[in-house]
């Protein structure tokens, strides 16, 4: 009983705490003006006639995480968003995937 007392006080630490590397929507929303300035306007077309510029709102936080990785690693060619993407740390990801990733008000 000694021991299991303590084990069961460490583990509902363990269970409660956030998980590292959790996005914070807040966080995110402060960091999405970089992303607004082409991804919030709708119907918005870049430079290649054909290309849509993506809706991040509501697309689920893994994908966008995923895709921002791709553009960091230049797996996934546009210049503008890989120098983006390279200007990113893994937790920015993170926040602005927790913040588009949230349900429309």
């Amino acid at each position: 009983m000694r021991r299991l007392l303590p084990a069961l006080v460490i583990c509902a630490f363990a269970w409660t705490a956030p998980a590292s590397g959790a996005g914070d929507p807040l966080a995110g929303a402060t960091k999405s003006g970089m992303c607004a300035g082409c991804h919030g306007i709708p119907g918005y077309r870049n430079a290649y006639p054909a290309y849509r510029v993506p809706k991040l709102g509501g697309q689920h936080a893994d994908y966008i995480v995923a895709a921002l990785k791709a553009y960091q690693s230049q797996q996934r060619g546009h210049p503008t968003m890989q120098g983006i993407a390279a200007s990113l740390s893994e937790q920015d990801m993170a926040d602005l995937a927790a913040y588009y990733a949230q349900p429309a008000p």
